[in-house]
């Protein structure tokens, strides 16, 4: 497994450490030309605070990088992206940039975004290791399995064990973390989604596209759960499609639903019963949803019969 430290914003991490619970945070990059292909998903980002405080406090997981527009990052992640409000942010951007940003620009931004985040006391703080060079401007790479790399590693992995991470559910990636207690080859496991990770994952799986009517408004497509979050207690990407807003309400009132075998759109009869109304959305009757190309983010039979039998009437 890789590591990589990544150097962080003292005044980002301050305010992600102030809170009690933290399940997801976007170490965003100013620049729409930022790239990051250091690690897989699974791996661990670690923060290294801007010098003169030269040391690890704290990580996350990384789930994934996307390019995405600041309107669209404020809107899923608010406060997880380190600032109090999106004027901060774009004034943070704009300073990065070293160029203005009118009040209806809407700049895209490179996006590392990371799971079940975790920040810890000054006295848990690891010291900055030795080859990493203080001039350093974005971060340096380690192999967890050799050298400084695995130090590093024994040293996470220590801490989180006496963190709050423990109470964790089986199966996530800090309880895989933490029962290798620091030995051997660490074991990659996806992190648990936060709900704005699932929005993101789930946009971008559907290609920004509404699964049901093709619309590519942005600001109204919504990720809707197929089973209810309230049971399954996850987000995951077999559980979601995209839909534009108005459909996303039908679809959870069960006015709307997807018939488990064609996958075709079925739409309730109560809506005109009801409403005396529904023209628009009966013409969606029958026509095939619209599925991410990806098999592991399609909507799985078992989420789309769940609905189709006990939402939908």
């Amino acid at each position: 497994m890789r590591l990589y430290v990544a150097v962080t914003d003292k005044d980002w991490f301050a305010l992600h450490a102030s809170k009690p619970e933290v399940e997801e945070v976007n170490f965003w990059r100013p620049s729409p030309d930022a790239t990051f292909k250091a690690l897989q998903p699974g791996e661990l980002l670690l923060f290294k605070l801007h010098s003169p405080d030269n040391f690890i406090a704290g990580g996350g997981f990384f789930t994934r990088f996307l390019h995405l527009p600041v309107n669209l990052v404020w809107d899923t992640f608010g406060e997880a992206n380190g600032v109090r409000s999106q004027s901060e942010m774009r004034e943070r951007i704009a300073h990065y940039r070293r160029s203005s940003i009118a009040a209806n620009d809407n700049p895209t931004i490179g996006c590392i975004m990371l799971a079940e985040p975790f920040f810890w006391n000054r006295t848990d703080w690891i010291p900055c290791p030795t080859d990493f060079k203080l001039n350093t401007v974005t971060g340096k790479g380690y192999d967890s399995e050799a050298g400084t790399g695995k130090e590093l590693w024994e040293a996470v992995s220590n801490r989180l064990t006496q963190s709050r991470a423990v109470v964790l559910e089986p199966g996530t990636a800090t309880v895989a973390a933490i029962e290798t207690h620091g030995f051997g080859k660490p074991t990659i496991v996806l992190p648990r989604l936060g709900q704005g990770l699932f929005r993101i994952f789930v946009t971008d799986a559907y290609s920004r596209r509404c699964a049901m009517t093709g619309e590519r408004t942005l600001p109204v497509l919504e990720a809707a759960h197929i089973k209810p979050y309230s049971l399954v207690k996850r987000h995951e990407l077999s559980n979601g499609i995209l839909m534009r807003s108005d459909l996303h309400r039908l679809f959870d009132e069960g006015y709307l639903t997807v018939d488990p075998k064609d996958r075709c759109i079925v739409v309730s009869k109560r809506i005109r019963e009801e409403f005396e109304n529904g023209k628009d959305y009966y013409k969606l009757q029958g026509q095939v949803l619209r599925e991410p190309n990806e098999a592991w983010a399609k909507p799985s039979l078992e989420n789309l019969e769940y609905h189709a039998h006990n939402v939908f009437r």
